[in-house]
């Protein structure tokens, strides 16, 4: 399938949904039937949540749609090595390489690290959020956990890799650095009104007790039945694939305590938390726990919005990866693009893979436009630095944001296909609809013709930047806006990439 197609494919499952989903305080709330991580649910996940849960309150929702702009930052002991794709790589290295990855926290110091320094960097850029991966897929907990891993690979061990005892929180409390990042970055955010999102996947390469689930590195004999994605992934493991007994009731049920106690300090630890990121998922055998486990911390934080990935239509919000959706008309769930900056989420050594200010831009406006937010990705290397060019690009987005905010942040789509005229032009509004604002992704020279607004007698039209009163007229052709001859000089605009122009409307 196009990715570009993502938001337009799902209208085969809206009408089974339809009239099903007012459970809790929402109707009709339902992921699009093209979401990878809702496909790999969906046979075992109930699109109907059960009576007693609620989403997050209309309120939450509200603030989530607000924010619009926001960092997503991969950190962890895969940053030590350098390597893009996060802890992917893991899965595809020696067993000997496998042992010493998992042994890299005992020499971690990132004394480059300064959550003041990245929250302010975030601020000065725009950002309204930022979402940080406490925990990513190799199990390396980036805060201060209390629960321990009792069992896990010996992947050297004599006569082939076989699981063995430990007691251990396997976190970064461990690490010659012994800071809780999570608890430095949530304070300065705090400080600063940055939004704070935490990530957590579900999956757990270094504890046993996690196996066969979401491309464990251990599978067992039991994994086709305990899981939906073996064939996936006996692909991606290849000849490094290894297999163990089958985990026992104890094992998968100190698995879940741990799950459990570990998303409940995430969310009680570090004071307002605003998102959680799941990630991943585990299987059908264990999804009667999870959902308790998702009931569990409804309860403990009700407007806390949760990410779908694992729990499918439990899920607040959902987040097309690397592609901003071609539409948006398929769905009533909020929405939050993550793409990365340079090739992948983690960090990017090569200033040349960096994308570009004006790709961040024409991104962010898109998915403004069609009513969803866009969360671009960096990574910071080992020892806790942003790449410079990296942190150029983000700012020159920052001082376009500086210009133009007022049409991105708290904004809403408009009704219908009305987001877009061609594909160059993409539209917001105020949510009294009183004020439309038209972005031009390519500079439109002498006027302006757009065909589907009009604006209230006696407007005051500007650029934003300029405030400037535009001359401007209609015709059966649509609204015309002349702009000014000084602006044809390119150092005479109040910004680059895109531009956008305020324009009142007749009242509703």
């Amino acid at each position: 399938m196009n990715r570009r197609l993502f938001l337009t494919s799902s209208f085969a499952t809206t009408a089974a949904l339809q009239g099903l989903c007012a459970v809790g305080d929402r109707v009709n709330h339902h992921l699009p039937a093209s979401d990878s991580h809702y496909r790999n649910t969906r046979s075992y996940v109930e699109d109907v949540p059960v009576p007693e849960y609620r989403w997050a309150s209309d309120a939450a929702y509200e603030r989530f749609r607000d924010i619009k702009y926001g960092v997503r930052l991969h950190w962890g002991l895969y940053s030590i090595l350098g390597q893009p794709n996060e802890s992917w790589p893991f899965l595809q290295m020696s067993l000997a390489d496998r042992q010493r990855y998992q042994s890299m926290y005992k020499t971690w110091n990132p004394r480059g690290f300064n959550a003041d320094e990245w929250m302010d960097l975030f601020a000065g850029c725009g950002m309204k959020m930022f979402a940080f991966t406490t925990k990513h897929h190799e199990g390396f907990s980036m805060f201060d956990t209390r629960t321990r891993v009792r069992r896990r690979a010996n992947w050297t061990a004599p006569g082939g890799p076989k699981m063995e005892d430990c007691n251990l929180a396997y976190s970064i409390m461990e690490s010659p650095f012994r800071r809780d990042v999570v608890k430095e970055l949530c304070g300065a955010a705090q400080k600063r009104d940055i939004k704070i999102n935490l990530y957590f996947s579900h999956s757990d390469w270094y504890d046993a007790d996690f196996r066969p689930y979401a491309a464990h590195p251990l599978q067992v004999p039991s994994s086709e039945v305990l899981t939906t994605d073996y064939q996936g992934t006996k692909r991606r493991l290849g000849d490094k694939i290894v297999i163990v007994p089958d985990p026992s009731p104890a094992e998968v049920n100190r698995m879940m305590a741990r799950h459990r106690a570990q998303l409940t300090e995430l969310l009680t630890h570090y004071g307002t938390i605003d998102m959680l990121d799941f990630d991943m998922y585990l299987g059908p055998k264990v999804w009667p726990q999870l959902r308790a486990t998702v009931l569990h911390l409804r309860k403990l934080r009700p407007d806390v919005m949760f990410r779908a990935r694992g729990i499918g239509n439990y899920g607040d919000y959902y987040t097309p990866e690397g592609f901003v959706p071609g539409d948006k008309s398929n769905t009533g769930t909020p929405w939050f693009v993550i793409y990365p900056l340079g090739r992948s989420f983690s960090y990017e050594a090569v200033a040349t893979n960096y994308k570009g200010a004006a790709w961040v831009v024409r991104n962010l406006v898109d998915s403004v436009a069609k009513g969803g937010n866009f969360m671009v990705a960096v990574g910071p290397d080992g020892d806790g630095r942003f790449h410079p060019t990296a942190v150029s690009q983000l700012k020159e987005v920052g001082e376009w944001l500086k210009v133009n905010g007022k049409g991105i942040y708290s904004t809403r789509e408009r009704e219908a296909d009305l987001w877009s005229e061609g594909a160059d032009i993409r539209f917001t509004r105020t949510k009294d609809k009183r004020t439309i604002y038209a972005f031009v992704l390519k500079w439109p020279g002498e006027k302006l013709l757009l065909r589907s607004v009009r604006p209230a007698e006696g407007s005051v039209i500007q650029m934003l930047g300029t405030g400037v009163p535009l001359k401007w007229s209609l015709s059966s052709a649509g609204l015309e806006v002349q702009i000014p001859p000084g602006m044809q000089d390119e150092s005479r605009r109040p910004c680059r990439f895109a531009w956008g122009f305020q324009i009142p409307t007749e009242t509703v």
